[in-house]
This record gives C-alpha cells, structure tokens and sequence, in this order.
C-alpha cells in the first residue's frame, strides 16, 4: 500500500472534491459554489491522499459548544478486503487506519476550539467504526434526515395547514 498523506484540506480544489464525490457515488450532486462554501465553513477539514489521489476526507462543524462530524469519508480501495457496500465511502473496515486518523484529527481540532461534545450520525455499515472512535449510541436518539426537495414539498404543506380558514379571518 502507498504512503498516505494527510492535509488541511486547504490542498483540495472544489473540482477536485467534485470528483471525489462523483468517483465515490455520493448521493448529494453539489455544485462547485456549494462545494466551496462548503469548505470553508468547516470547523475542520483533513484530506488523505495516495501517490498525490485524494482517497478520503473527514469534515467537522461546530457552533463553539457543539460539534458535528459532517462526514468521514474513505475510497473503499483503501478500506481493506472486507468492505462490501462500497456505498458513497462509508467507513465499513478501516484496515489500514486511515479513516481512524481523518476523523481523530478533525475531533482534535474541535476538542482544542473547546467544543464540549461532537455528534454524527452512522449508517448501517459505520456503526461499528464509529463506536471504535469513541462514540455511543445516545438513549432513545433517532437520527432523521431531510433533503431540500422534501423541505420545499412540506414547507407548501404546512404552510396551507397554519392559513386560518375565511371564515376565522373575518
């Protein structure tokens, strides 16, 4: 296995991080202005990289207080023999450690910035890696998700469900 590499993730182009995302099948389509924006409102950005290719990422925002690790990315090329989804880089193994090492240095960062907690949320196959960084299932915690085609569909719906009837207005 090559040398791996670890930056700021001020060494990673938007274009380049496009397609990281697209190579991994991400299931978000961003565009470079988002991309962007993106990156620079991260707490902490750490990239990983193989003879010069970005093979992973791992991304941390917080509000000073709180922390949310927003993503640990890694290529499953990377992952080691038994990964099997091979799903938008979902950590499933981490034989080698590099997504181990992306995540531990994001949660340094946000530790030293005084964030008194950081939370994510696992799917499936990132239970296991997750709870081997540290991290528990919280009692009665349901993680829940909302994408911005769904907001704009119940944002129409409860908007008509809160206009009081003719009737009420008069």
């Amino acid at each position: 296995m090559a040398d791996v590499v670890y930056g700021t993730g001020r060494d990673v182009t938007p274009d380049e991080l496009t397609e990281f995302y697209r190579r991994l099948q991400h299931d978000i389509a961003a565009q470079p202005k988002q991309i962007k924006k993106m990156m620079r409102n991260s707490a902490a950005f750490v990239t990983a990289r193989a003879d010069g290719k970005l093979i992973g990422i791992a991304r941390g925002v917080c509000d000073g207080l709180r922390g949310f690790l927003t993503e640990c990315k890694l290529d499953p090329a990377y992952q080691g023999p038994a990964a099997v989804t091979r799903t938008e880089g979902r950590i499933e193994h981490d034989t080698n450690g590099i997504a181990a090492a992306l995540a531990q240095r994001v949660l340094t960062a946000m530790y030293d910035e005084g964030v008194q907690r950081v939370d994510l949320v696992a799917y499936g196959t990132e239970v296991d890696f997750c709870e081997e960084l540290g991290f528990h299932r919280g009692p009665g915690l349901v993680g829940m998700t909302m994408k911005s085609e769904d907001w704009v569909a119940g944002r129409t719906r409860l908007s008509a469900a809160a206009t009081p009837p003719a009737a009420a207005q008069a």
